[in-house]
């Protein structure tokens, strides 16, 4: 095994003893005031421990090398990670609604505010700390699994900010009722968020094209050919799944360049691709630019014969 997974994996063994910890301090946090909002803060505590555990169990899964079934490799199980936490989120967001709704038509004195507050600082101070390690980590490593983990985790401590602010304005007003509020608009909080991470997971299972970033980057290599020496691109593809890129293009070239030379030119380009787009996996297809049937696979299914775009002139030689 490589020391890539090895390196995931130990950040996601970090977010599991953190989730433990702050689970730890909420649920204590919330017997000593009554808060529901403190209630709120270790349920989504819970569904972090759960998200964590899915993305240790995904992140060993897309560490796998690539086999006979899957050539491609295992990466995109980081999307099955993310996608189960953005679910998970949104169930918590019905929860935390359900008890908050409850509390607000029944409301009950917060006890012990300030020691429950002190309590929940700690909690949200772990939080935090480590999801700036996670963040940091998963930049690093392309990894969106370990982002998506780090922005739950930055969710939920500005999710116990609120929470707090919350408990100091009853303790301040008396007004019982804004602890159920608070939490409510927590609830509403994390349906955002969910819906968030959702999104990013779909996008990555559906094969999206690479960050516009990385696409100019990739067309600035290419813009360096194209031109000299009749030298053409077309059928240019990009996608993601997980850290790995995956970019795939034809090169035209004249017919009368030897195989030798040709292939050189691929190893160029396809290195100077390698160069900007990191974890990339580059595809190159030599074809003569005088062949008309080099002109009907430009899309993605092969054209068929006398509807392919025509070469442009000056293509033949």
């Amino acid at each position: 095994m490589s020391s890539r997974p090895m390196s995931l994996a130990r950040f996601a063994w970090l977010s599991i003893a953190a989730a433990v910890v702050t689970i730890a301090l909420k649920t204590v946090a919330y017997l000593l005031t009554g808060s529901v909002g403190l209630l709120s803060d270790a349920l989504e505590s819970i569904v972090n421990l759960v998200a964590a555990t899915l993305t240790l169990t995904m992140l060993n899964v897309a560490a796998r090398p690539e086999d006979e079934e899957h050539a491609y490799g295992y990466g995109k199980a980081e999307y099955f990670a993310s996608g189960a936490e953005g679910a998970l989120i949104l169930l918590a967001a019905v929860a935390i609604a359900w008890t908050a709704i409850a509390r607000l038509l029944a409301p009950r004195p917060i006890e012990q505010a300030g020691l429950g507050l002190v309590v929940s600082t700690g909690a949200s101070l772990v939080n935090l700390g480590v999801a700036r390690v996670l963040l940091k980590a998963g930049r690093r490593h392309h990894s969106i699994a370990l982002e998506a983990d780090a922005h739950h985790l930055m969710t939920d401590v500005w999710t116990s900010a609120g929470v707090l602010v919350g408990i100091g304005a009853v303790a301040l007003t008396g007004w019982q009722r804004l602890d159920p509020i608070i939490a409510i608009a927590v609830a509403v909080n994390i349906v955002w968020t969910g819906v968030q991470i959702l999104r990013r997971s779909a996008r990555g299972l559906l094969d999206r094209a690479l960050p516009g970033q990385e696409q100019e980057a990739l067309r600035q290599v290419l813009a360096r050919y194209e031109g000299t020496e009749h030298v053409q691109f077309h059928a240019l593809r990009t996608r993601q799944a997980g850290p790995r890129r995956f970019v795939s293009l034809h090169v035209l070239v004249p017919g009368i360049w030897t195989v030798s030379r040709g292939h050189a030119l691929l190893e160029d380009i396809e290195s100077g691709i390698r160069a900007v787009v990191p974890n990339c996996n580059v595809i190159t297809h030599l074809e003569a630019l005088e062949d008309p049937t080099s002109w009907q696979d430009v899309g993605l299914d092969r054209a068929a014969p006398g509807t392919e775009p025509r070469p442009p002139a000056g293509a033949a030689r």
